[in-house]
Protein backbone atom coordinates (compact mmCIF):
# COMPACT_ATOMS: atom_id res chain seq x y z
CA UNK A 1 0.00 0.00 0.00
CA UNK A 2 1.36 3.38 -0.98
CA UNK A 3 1.92 5.78 1.95
CA UNK A 4 0.15 8.50 -0.02
CA UNK A 5 -1.09 9.26 -3.52
CA UNK A 6 -3.31 11.61 -5.51
CA UNK A 7 -6.60 10.80 -7.17
CA UNK A 8 -9.78 12.61 -8.20
CA UNK A 9 -12.15 13.75 -5.48
CA UNK A 10 -15.41 12.70 -7.08
CA UNK A 11 -17.21 11.80 -10.26
CA UNK A 12 -18.10 14.78 -12.39
CA UNK A 13 -18.02 16.49 -15.76
CA UNK A 14 -17.11 19.82 -17.31
CA UNK A 15 -17.71 21.22 -20.78
CA UNK A 16 -15.67 23.68 -22.83
CA UNK A 17 -16.17 24.97 -26.37
CA UNK A 18 -13.32 25.36 -28.86
CA UNK A 19 -13.93 26.54 -32.41
CA UNK A 20 -17.61 25.53 -32.18
CA UNK A 21 -16.78 21.99 -31.06
CA UNK A 22 -18.05 20.86 -27.67
CA UNK A 23 -15.59 18.97 -25.46
CA UNK A 24 -17.15 17.37 -22.39
CA UNK A 25 -14.82 15.85 -19.81
CA UNK A 26 -16.25 12.96 -17.78
CA UNK A 27 -14.06 11.96 -14.84
CA UNK A 28 -14.20 9.33 -12.10
CA UNK A 29 -12.10 7.00 -9.99
CA UNK A 30 -11.43 3.44 -11.09
CA UNK A 31 -9.40 0.97 -9.07
CA UNK A 32 -9.55 -1.78 -11.71
CA UNK A 33 -9.42 -1.84 -15.49
CA UNK A 34 -12.90 -3.35 -15.51
CA UNK A 35 -14.28 -0.36 -13.61
CA UNK A 36 -12.57 1.99 -16.06
CA UNK A 37 -13.98 0.17 -19.08
CA UNK A 38 -17.46 0.08 -17.58
CA UNK A 39 -17.36 3.85 -17.03
CA UNK A 40 -16.21 4.42 -20.61
CA UNK A 41 -19.05 2.29 -21.95
CA UNK A 42 -21.61 4.16 -19.84
CA UNK A 43 -20.43 7.48 -21.29
CA UNK A 44 -20.45 6.08 -24.83
CA UNK A 45 -24.05 4.96 -24.39
CA UNK A 46 -25.08 8.33 -22.96
CA UNK A 47 -23.38 10.16 -25.83
CA UNK A 48 -23.97 7.66 -28.62
CA UNK A 49 -24.52 10.53 -31.05
CA UNK A 50 -21.18 12.24 -30.31
CA UNK A 51 -18.50 12.50 -32.97
CA UNK A 52 -15.91 10.95 -30.63
CA UNK A 53 -15.65 9.58 -27.07
CA UNK A 54 -11.91 9.54 -26.43
CA UNK A 55 -10.50 8.14 -23.21
CA UNK A 56 -7.51 7.38 -21.03
CA UNK A 57 -6.86 5.91 -17.61
CA UNK A 58 -4.08 5.26 -15.11
CA UNK A 59 -4.57 2.44 -12.61
CA UNK A 60 -2.37 0.77 -10.00
CA UNK A 61 0.19 1.74 -7.38
CA UNK A 62 2.90 1.89 -10.03
CA UNK A 63 0.65 3.04 -12.88
CA UNK A 64 0.97 -0.48 -14.27
CA UNK A 65 -2.26 -0.14 -16.25
CA UNK A 66 -2.21 2.71 -18.75
CA UNK A 67 -4.53 2.98 -21.72
CA UNK A 68 -5.36 5.72 -24.21
CA UNK A 69 -7.97 5.58 -26.96
CA UNK A 70 -8.41 8.12 -29.77
CA UNK A 71 -11.84 6.76 -30.80
CA UNK A 72 -11.47 7.85 -34.40
CA UNK A 73 -9.48 11.05 -33.93
CA UNK A 74 -6.09 11.12 -35.70
CA UNK A 75 -3.62 8.82 -33.94
CA UNK A 76 -2.03 10.38 -30.86
CA UNK A 77 -4.18 13.53 -30.84
CA UNK A 78 -6.74 12.63 -28.16
CA UNK A 79 -6.13 9.66 -25.87
CA UNK A 80 -2.44 10.36 -25.33
CA UNK A 81 -2.93 14.07 -24.47
CA UNK A 82 -5.55 13.03 -21.90
CA UNK A 83 -3.17 10.46 -20.43
CA UNK A 84 -0.31 12.94 -20.33
CA UNK A 85 -2.38 15.33 -18.20
CA UNK A 86 -3.10 12.53 -15.73
CA UNK A 87 0.62 11.75 -15.55
CA UNK A 88 1.57 15.38 -15.14
CA UNK A 89 -0.90 15.73 -12.26
CA UNK A 90 0.52 12.49 -10.78
CA UNK A 91 -2.95 11.01 -10.47
CA UNK A 92 -3.68 7.35 -9.83
CA UNK A 93 -6.81 5.22 -10.27
CA UNK A 94 -8.37 7.81 -12.56
CA UNK A 95 -10.30 7.49 -15.81
CA UNK A 96 -11.27 10.32 -18.16
CA UNK A 97 -13.57 10.28 -21.18
CA UNK A 98 -13.71 13.36 -23.41
CA UNK A 99 -16.85 13.52 -25.52
CA UNK A 100 -16.55 15.68 -28.63
CA UNK A 101 -19.36 17.05 -30.73
CA UNK A 102 -17.77 18.37 -33.91
CA UNK A 103 -18.66 21.98 -34.67
CA UNK A 104 -17.62 22.13 -38.31
CA UNK A 105 -14.15 23.64 -37.96
CA UNK A 106 -11.14 21.31 -38.18
CA UNK A 107 -8.52 21.94 -35.51
CA UNK A 108 -5.56 20.10 -36.99
CA UNK A 109 -3.32 17.73 -35.03
CA UNK A 110 -1.78 20.42 -32.83
CA UNK A 111 -5.16 21.98 -32.14
CA UNK A 112 -6.67 18.64 -31.17
CA UNK A 113 -3.82 17.85 -28.79
CA UNK A 114 -4.24 21.21 -27.08
CA UNK A 115 -8.04 20.89 -26.99
CA UNK A 116 -8.10 17.45 -25.40
CA UNK A 117 -5.39 18.43 -22.94
CA UNK A 118 -7.26 21.60 -21.97
CA UNK A 119 -10.58 19.79 -21.59
CA UNK A 120 -8.93 17.23 -19.30
CA UNK A 121 -7.07 19.80 -17.21
CA UNK A 122 -10.08 22.04 -16.71
CA UNK A 123 -12.26 19.03 -15.94
CA UNK A 124 -9.86 17.93 -13.21
CA UNK A 125 -9.86 21.42 -11.71
CA UNK A 126 -13.66 21.36 -11.52
CA UNK A 127 -13.99 17.82 -10.17
CA UNK A 128 -11.15 18.34 -7.69
CA UNK A 129 -8.28 16.23 -6.44
CA UNK A 130 -7.50 14.63 -3.10
CA UNK A 131 -4.41 13.21 -1.44
CA UNK A 132 -5.05 9.82 0.13
CA UNK A 133 -2.78 9.20 3.12
CA UNK A 134 -2.31 5.74 4.58
CA UNK A 135 -3.20 6.01 8.25
CA UNK A 136 -3.06 3.70 11.24
CA UNK A 137 -5.90 3.61 13.75
CA UNK A 138 -4.21 3.82 17.14
CA UNK A 139 -6.19 2.74 20.21
CA UNK A 140 -5.19 4.77 23.28
CA UNK A 141 -6.48 3.55 26.65
CA UNK A 142 -6.34 5.98 29.54
CA UNK A 143 -7.90 6.62 32.93
CA UNK A 144 -10.84 9.05 32.98
CA UNK A 145 -8.68 11.61 34.79
CA UNK A 146 -6.66 12.07 31.58
CA UNK A 147 -9.61 12.40 29.21
CA UNK A 148 -10.03 16.17 29.24
CA UNK A 149 -6.35 16.87 28.69
CA UNK A 150 -5.80 14.23 25.99
CA UNK A 151 -8.96 15.10 24.03
CA UNK A 152 -8.09 18.81 24.10
CA UNK A 153 -4.53 18.11 22.92
CA UNK A 154 -5.71 15.85 20.12
CA UNK A 155 -8.29 18.32 18.84
CA UNK A 156 -5.63 21.03 18.64
CA UNK A 157 -3.57 18.94 16.21
CA UNK A 158 -4.08 17.42 12.76
CA UNK A 159 -4.75 14.02 14.30
CA UNK A 160 -8.36 12.97 13.79
CA UNK A 161 -10.32 11.25 16.51
CA UNK A 162 -12.31 8.35 15.08
CA UNK A 163 -14.26 7.40 18.16
CA UNK A 164 -14.17 7.52 21.97
CA UNK A 165 -15.30 4.50 23.97
CA UNK A 166 -16.38 5.08 27.56
CA UNK A 167 -15.79 1.78 29.35
CA UNK A 168 -14.01 0.90 32.60
CA UNK A 169 -11.31 3.13 31.17
CA UNK A 170 -11.47 5.46 28.19
CA UNK A 171 -10.37 4.24 24.78
CA UNK A 172 -9.69 6.87 22.13
CA UNK A 173 -9.36 5.67 18.55
CA UNK A 174 -7.25 8.09 16.54
CA UNK A 175 -6.25 8.22 12.88
CA UNK A 176 -2.48 8.68 12.59
CA UNK A 177 -0.63 8.97 9.28
CA UNK A 178 1.51 5.87 9.11
CA UNK A 179 4.92 7.53 9.18
CA UNK A 180 3.88 9.56 12.25
CA UNK A 181 2.82 6.60 14.40
CA UNK A 182 6.07 6.25 16.42
CA UNK A 183 6.14 9.98 17.20
CA UNK A 184 2.44 9.93 18.11
CA UNK A 185 2.88 7.05 20.54
CA UNK A 186 5.89 8.73 22.16
CA UNK A 187 3.82 11.90 22.50
CA UNK A 188 0.98 10.01 24.22
CA UNK A 189 3.43 8.43 26.66
CA UNK A 190 4.82 11.88 27.47
CA UNK A 191 1.38 13.50 27.88
CA UNK A 192 0.15 10.81 30.26
CA UNK A 193 3.41 10.33 32.15
CA UNK A 194 3.47 6.77 30.86
CA UNK A 195 -0.05 6.05 32.13
CA UNK A 196 -1.53 5.00 28.79
CA UNK A 197 -1.78 1.72 26.89
CA UNK A 198 -1.73 1.68 23.11
CA UNK A 199 -2.49 -0.79 20.36
CA UNK A 200 -2.36 -0.48 16.60
CA UNK A 201 -5.58 -1.17 14.71
CA UNK A 202 -6.50 -1.31 11.04
CA UNK A 203 -4.89 0.73 8.30
CA UNK A 204 -7.13 2.97 6.21
CA UNK A 205 -6.75 5.79 3.73
CA UNK A 206 -7.80 9.29 4.76
CA UNK A 207 -8.45 11.95 2.14
CA UNK A 208 -7.57 15.63 2.13
CA UNK A 209 -8.37 18.15 -0.58
CA UNK A 210 -5.39 18.82 -2.81
CA UNK A 211 -4.82 22.32 -4.09
CA UNK A 212 -3.16 22.38 -7.50
CA UNK A 213 -0.74 25.16 -6.48
CA UNK A 214 0.87 22.69 -4.06
CA UNK A 215 2.37 20.79 -6.97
Amino acid sequence: MLPRYLTVKQTGEHEINIQRSRFIAHITRAETEQEAQEFIQVIKKQHWDATHNCSAYLIGENDQIQKANDDGEPSGTAGVPILEVLKKRKLKDTVVVITRYFGGIKLGAGGLIRAYGKATSEGLDVVGMVERKLSQIVHVKIDYTWLGKIEKELRSTKFKIKEIHYLDSVEIETYVVEDQVPAFMDWMVELTNGQSAMDKGNKVYLEEDWIRQQQ
